[in-house]
C-alpha cells in the first residue's frame, strides 16, 4: 500500500517527527511505501509550504484565531481568509496524492492541535473527494492547550467542532495515550485505538567508544565527577527545579557517596556532583534565571552543554557535535521530573540507555505507565507552586528520592537489578515490533 505521513513538519527533533521516523521504519518493514507530506522543503517526498508551521500566514492565523483579531476589519474577512488559504491546500495535497498513488492518508497533528485551521479543513475536503481512507494520529489536542482553547470569534470555534476532528466514517483514530482517549470519546463520541510512543530496542547500546570518550573532557567534567543527566528540552512543564532539588539533596549528602561507585571509580573530596542540560532551551529568560537562582541557593553546578548537541554526530570544521546519545552514554543518573507530557519519549531514552531515573508521576505516567511495573526512583504524584512560580514536592519526597539515588550510584547490584528489568519491560511493551503488530492490526480493514 501507499502511504502518506503528513505533519507541518517533518525531520526535526519534535516528538510528533520522531514518531513519524519511527512509523516510517515499522510501516515500510510491512512491506508498504511511504511518503512524507510536509511543509518544510528540506525533507521527505512532498512538500506543501502552506502546512509549514512557521509559515507567516498560518501564523497570521493563529494569533487572529487565539489571541485576537488584528489584522481584519472583521470575521468575515478573516473568514475568507482562511478558506482561500485551505483552498491552496487543498489543490496540493490533491495533486500530490493522485500524482504518488497514495492509497492511505495519516495526518499527524493536522486534525486535531488547532494549529493549522486551513489545513484542517483541507485535508478533510481531500479525503471527501477521493473517498481516501485516513488514520488521523492525534500526539496533542487543542482542548489540551490553554491557547488554543479560546477561540476569538464563533468561526473558529465551529472549524474547530467540525474539523478536529472529523466525524468521518473513513476515519480511524489513533491516540497516544488512555487519558486522550477517554477525553476524545467524552467530547466527541469518537472511538480511538491508543498507540503509545515506542522506541528502537534492538539497536546498538550507547557507549563510551572512541568518538565520545572526550565528551566529558569537552564540557570540562573529570572521570570522577558524577554525572545527573536531564535530556529534556529547557521548558516549565519539565519542571527542571525538582531535579536541581534532588541534586542539591545529594551535594548537602555528598560524603554518603564518598568511596567506590557502582563502576568502580572512586568518589573523593574533590569529586563534583554535576547537573547536565543536554537540551534546547525553549523557556522564557524569567524560568531560566529561576533555575539558575535555585542552583545557586543548593550548590548545584550545572552544565549547560546542548551548543555541543546536534541530532548526529558529526564535525564542522574544528568543531565536534554530539549526539544526545552521547550525553546518555555518561550519564550516572537521569532526572525526568516532567509534571506534564503527552506521552514520554525521554523515559524510554532513560530504559533504553540502562540509567536509573528519577520521576514525577505525571497522569500520562500513571494512567499508561506505571502499571507495567518499571523501578523508578519517585517524586510522587503531587506538586505545589512557589510563590516565584516553580513546582514544588514535600522535603520528605526530594530526601527519599537522594536516598535511593545514592543507593544506584554506590550499589552495583542493586542498580543492575533495576536497570535491566527496566530495559526488558521497556522492550516488551514500547518496541518497534509492538509497534508493527498494532498497525498491522489497525490496517487489516482498510480498504
Amino acid at each position: 500500500m501507499k502511504i502518506g505521513l503528513a505533519h507541518f513538519r517533518v525531520g526535526e527533533t519534535d516528538g510528533v517527527s520522531l514518531e513519524m521516523e519511527k512509523w516510517r521504519k515499522v510501516l515500510e518493514e510491512l512491506g508498504h511505501q511511504v511518503y512524507y507530506i510536509s511543509g518544510n522543503p528540506d525533507y521527505g517526498e512532498i512538500y506543501i509550504p502552506e502546512l509549514y508551521y512557521l509559515h507567516p500566514e498560518n501564523k497570521k492565523f493563529v494569533i487572529n484565531g487565539f489571541d485576537e483579531i488584528k489584522d481584519y476589519a472583521n470575521e468575515e474577512e478573516f473568514l475568507k481568509d482562511i478558506l482561500i488559504f485551505a483552498e491552496r491546500i487543498e489543490e496540493k495535497l490533491k495533486k500530490a496524492i493522485l500524482e504518488y498513488g497514495i492509497e492511505l492518508l495519516i495526518p499527524n497533528n493536522i486534525w486535531s492541535l488547532g494549529w493549522g485551521l486551513p489545513a484542517g479543513i483541507a485535508f478533510t475536503r481531500v479525503m471527501e473527494k477521493l473517498d481516501l481512507p485516513c488514520i488521523a494520529h492525534h500526539h496533542d489536542f487543542y482542548w489540551e492547550r490553554e491557547r488554543y482553547s479560546k477561540p476569538t470569534c464563533s468561526f473558529v470555534k465551529e472549524i474547530l467542532n467540525q474539523y478536529f476532528p472529523p466525524k468521518d466514517p473513513r476515519v480511524k483514530h489513533v491516540v497516544i495515550n488512555k487519558l486522550a482517549q477517554m477525553e476524545l470519546k467524552k467530547r466527541t463520541l469518537l472511538e480511538s485505538t491508543v498507540i503509545p510512543n515506542v522506541f528502537d530496542f534492538d539497536q546498538p547500546l550507547w557507549e563510551v567508544d572512541d568518538y565520545n570518550q572526550d565528551l566529558r573532557t569537552s564540557i570540562g567534567i573529570k572521570d570522577s565527577d558524577l554525572v545527573i543527566l536531564q535530556a529534556t528540552r529547557v521548558a516549565e512543564r519539565k519542571a527542571i527545579e525538582l531535579a536541581i532539588e534532588v541534586v542539591g539533596e545529594l551535594v548537602k549528602r555528598r560524603s554518603e557517596l564518598e568511596g567506590p561507585l557502582y563502576d568502580g571509580r572512586n568518589f573523593t573530596d574533590e569529586s563534583r556532583i554535576i547537573l547536565v542540560m543536554a537540551g534546547l532551551i525553549e523557556a522564557d529568560k524569567r524560568y531560566i534565571d529561576l533555575l539558575k537562582q535555585l542552583a545557586e541557593e543548593k550548590g548545584v553546578e550545572i552544565k549547560w552543554i546542548n551548543p555541543v548537541i546536534e541530532a548526529s554526530r558529526k564535525v564542522v570544521g574544528e568543531k565536534k557535535f554530539y549526539s544526545l546519545w552521547d550525553a546518555y552514554a555518561i550519564a550516572d543518573l537521569i532526572t525526568y521530573p516532567s509534571i506534564l507530557e503527552g506521552w514520554g519519549n525521554q523515559f524510554l531514552e532513560g530504559l533504553f540507555a540502562r540509567k536509573p531515573m528519577v520521576i514525577y508521576e505525571y497522569p500520562v505516567y500513571k494512567s499508561d505507565i506505571v502499571e507495567k511495573g518499571f523501578i523508578t526512583i519517585s517524586l510522587g504524584d503531587t506538586y505545589r507552586r512557589r510563590e516565584n512560580g516553580l513546582v514544588q514536592v514535600s522535603p520528605e519526597k526530594i530526601s527519599q528520592a537522594a536516598t535511593e539515588s545514592i543507593r544506584c550510584l554506590k550499589d552495583r547490584k542493586v542498580r543492575q537489578k533495576m536497570v535491566e528489568e527496566n530495559f526488558l519491560l521497556g522492550k516488551k511493551y514500547y518496541s518497534y515490533q509492538v509497534l508493527g503488530n498494532l498497525l498491522k492490526e489497525l490496517l487489516t480493514n482498510i480498504k
